[in-house]
């Protein structure tokens, strides 16, 4: 084991390696536009003549639309056309896929596109105008007249989830394991897995805990709102510019409502400012396409803010009881857990997830994880950075800690007795693979962070959190040019970093500079399908995918100093960039030498690589959260964080901290600040960065970083994703270092300042 430290990071190596490029820090490809203002973001996009979308949304949160009058609207000078749900195809039973929407009824992505029949949220889409400019498509949407017949709203999943709740859809009916329920409820799904002998586990005990614990619904947050701007051609071909973390996902969305061949849908994505996995779902891709197609002219779109809040997919709520049982030594002997998550307007939420993702930090012989998918009066839940996990982590982890007080036991050193290993078969019968979390609680218990004294009125708190990352389709070509720079062609949208640590694999893989590796994410109609970025899978499958292109470009420029040197292709070899004969020394060309020679020895010379990878390795993290509670206020301040993680391997040791550090920012925004308010009616009513609270730089320590590297197997340099597990332990650490604080334990998210008084001046829980 090595140990590399920098001033503001640490890198703890569990492997050997001899890399040049891979582990270094380069420029960014894209940095010089983003920050000279070159950068082209969709709401740069202008085409020729292009007309302005405005879309009409529900100003209730559940109701039925009796009647949409367009007429006056029509008549507004400057309109060129109105749309409504009866503008697209009928939608049907069938079930799409592509994305994190896999499974997903056809019926259900064309409703929440545009209402049919009744609104499930407020801020649904209802109609939609194209007009000469934004202001003219927003007066004439303001002169549609929509009469509704408004219904009772339920915004809870608990309530939702009972039998006299208000329904929202009357053909619902729940699948449970398999077997479809007689009457209709907003219970989607109801999912299990189980190991060993429960009862048997929990009897062997000699301490049992159970508690229940809630969150809070909550947005990603990204910059850039949702945009979209449509060209329909005349022969057909449907143009799309978006901000999207999934170009063939977008293509697929739009082909099924429109009920159009995907090869007549060209995507092409812009810089992305910001997703999270809030950019998965398409909101208004087939929206302007319908409107461009009536009008025969490009049409543009963007949200305000308001509508992103409002119409755009949040993290669901949560509502979760978790029971553990443990020996007095601190061994795990059972465990329980039941959740419930609200998807939203239409079933879809990440609860399976969330219960794969509960007890996968442990190695525990006897569970049970149950697991509901319920639907309520809320816009439709959206991925969010690991999507269920974090909320799953909050309970399981701070339950954990509160067995750690009535054990008197040191939190890491339990979660090191009962941690998983190589080997551990997981509740939903998985086994791991090499795993590297007993490495990454071995760093924080080493850190200096965990030994160092606490100072007066301040609390400590540690956390542990799991996401298994992602694999999936991704397609890859590059091109070898005569000055010996490599054109890389992808087509995983640039979201975290990915056009560096796609060409940093490149280049170590072809043994050339980092520099002489140019990437590009390019259209649908460009590359092969390519899943979306998300799931921390990029890195990973597109890695790889780049790495078999190289290796087709190494084979072929054997190929080609072989036929300069007339001699077998066997007898040469490619090392480290240098294209040589096995036992003629003075047969040698870079690789820059080589492709000079290109032209004359049969042109040009293009890899390519088309994979649908398995073998990602699991991601594990461990934060450690200080924090100091204001006694008159209730107003908690984060004084000192440090996230660790196993990132595999680090490509790029800058981005793999960046996401490392926003994982953290994100789950401390959860932990103390960031919720959806709604009022009786299920209108949000902090729907702006001004009333909905999230944490800036101002409000923050330095996060730190300790980056755990445990080699994936898997992969050729090592790599697992690391975007997704950042944010799972920090809602735990937070709030267990408040009850460290405070000696008040919280089951609520967020922490508000509110409910620290409230458990001080009450029962001492909240």
């Amino acid at each position: 084991m090595a140990v590399e430290t920098r001033e503001d990071a640490v890198t703890v190596k569990h492997h050997p390696e001899n890399y040049g490029v891979i582990g270094t820090r380069p420029i960014r490809h894209d940095g010089v536009d983003k920050v000279t203002g070159a950068a082209r973001y969709g709401s740069d996009v202008s085409q020729p003549g292009q007309l302005y979308g405005a879309v009409v949304r529900s100003p209730h949160a559940h109701a039925r639309i009796r009647n949409v009058d367009v007429s006056k609207a029509e008549l507004l000078d400057g309109v060129h056309a109105v749309i409504t749900c009866h503008d697209l195809p009928e939608p049907t039973d069938i079930i799409t896929g592509g994305g994190e929407e896999e499974g997903v009824p056809l019926k259900h992505k064309s409703s929440n596109m545009l209402a049919r029949g009744k609104v499930l949220y407020h801020g649904h889409a209802v109609a939609a105008v194209a007009a000469v400019d934004a202001h003219t498509a927003g007066e004439a949407a303001a002169l549609i007249d929509v009469d509704y017949e408004v219904l009772e709203a339920v915004v809870d999943v608990r309530v939702a989830m009972q039998d006299d709740a208000p329904l929202l859809h009357e053909d619902l009916r729940t699948n449970d394991m398999g077997e479809t329920a007689d009457n209709p409820s907003n219970i989607a799904t109801h999912m299990s897995y189980e190991i060993g002998d429960l009862a048997k586990g929990f009897g062997e005990a000699d301490l049992v805990m159970e508690k229940e614990y809630t969150t809070a619904t909550v947005h990603q947050g990204y910059i850039e709102p949702h945009n979209t701007t449509a060209f329909w051609n005349a022969d057909g071909q449907l143009n799309l510019w978006t901000s999207t973390q999934g170009t063939f996902q977008v293509r697929a969305t739009v082909a099924n409502i429109l009920r159009i061949p995907a090869s007549q849908i060209k995507v092409t994505p812009m810089e992305i400012g910001g997703g999270f996995g809030g950019k998965i779902t398409a909101y208004l891709d087939a929206i302007c396409g319908l409107l461009s197609q009536k009008t025969g002219t490009p049409v543009k779109a963007m949200m305000t803010r308001t509508e992103v809040f409002e119409a755009s997919g949040p993290a669901p709520s949560s509502w979760m009881r978790v029971k553990i049982g443990v020996k007095n030594d601190g061994k795990m002997t059972a465990v329980e857990t039941e959740m419930a998550m609200d998807a939203g307007a239409y079933p879809g939420s990440p609860v399976m997830q969330a219960i794969v993702c509960a007890f996968a930090c442990y190695d525990v012989e006897n569970g049970k994880v149950d697991g509901y998918d319920v639907v309520d009066n809320k816009p439709k839940t959206a991925a969010y950075r690991a999507p269920g996990a974090p909320q799953a982590a909050f309970a399981v982890e701070s339950l954990i800690d509160e067995i750690c007080g009535e054990l008197k036991m040191d939190p890491i050193e339990f979660r090191l007795l009962n941690a998983a290993k190589e080997g551990t078969r997981r509740i939903e019968g998985l086994v791991a693979r090499k795993i590297g979390f007993v490495e990454c609680l071995e760093a924080a218990r080493d850190h200096e962070h965990y030994k160092s004294k606490l100072g007066n009125g301040e609390g400590r708190g540690v956390a542990a959190g799991y996401w298994p990352n992602r694999g999936f389709q991704s397609s890859v070509s590059m091109t070898v040019n005569y000055d010996g720079v490599v054109s890389l062609i992808m087509g995983s949208v640039d979201i975290g970093g990915t056009r560096a640590s796609i060409a940093q694999q490149t280049a170590e893989t072809l043994g050339i500079a980092y520099e002489d590796v140019k990437p590009t994410v390019v259209d649908t109609d460009s590359i092969g399908y390519t899943f979306i970025t998300g799931g921390s899978r990029t890195s990973f499958a597109t890695g790889i995918a780049a790495i078999n292109a190289a290796e087709d470009v190494k084979a072929q420029m054997i190929e080609r100093a072989a036929k300069i040197w007339d001699t077998n292709e066997e007898d040469v070899e490619y090392v480290a960039g240098i294209v040589q004969h096995k036992s003629d020394e003075e047969l040698k060309l870079t690789f820059k030498d080589l492709a000079r020679q290109l032209a004359t020895t049969g042109g040009a010379i293009s890899g390519r690589s088309n994979i649908d990878p398995t073998g990602e390795g699991n991601g594990y993290a461990v934060h450690l959260a200080d924090v100091i509670v204001d006694a008159e206020t209730g107003k908690t301040d984060v004084t000192r964080f440090t996230a660790i993680q196993d990132a595999g391997k680090a490509i790029h040791p800058s981005y793999v901290e960046g996401q490392m550090q926003g994982g953290a920012v994100q789950g401390i925004g959860w932990a103390l600040n960031e919720e959806y308010f709604f009022d009786e009616s299920g209108k949000m009513m902090n729907p702006t960065f001004l009333d909905y609270r999230m944490p800036t730089t101002l409000d923050l320590p330095m996060i730190d970083t300790v980056i755990v590297e445990v080699a994936n197997p898997g992969h050729p340099y090592g790599v697992r994703g690391v975007g997704e597990v950042a944010i799972c332990p920090p809602m735990a650490a937070v709030g267990n270092a408040v009850s460290s604080a405070t000696g008040n334990r919280m089951y609520s998210l967020p922490i508000t300042p509110g409910k620290i008084l409230d458990a001080d001046w009450g029962n001492g829980q909240s």
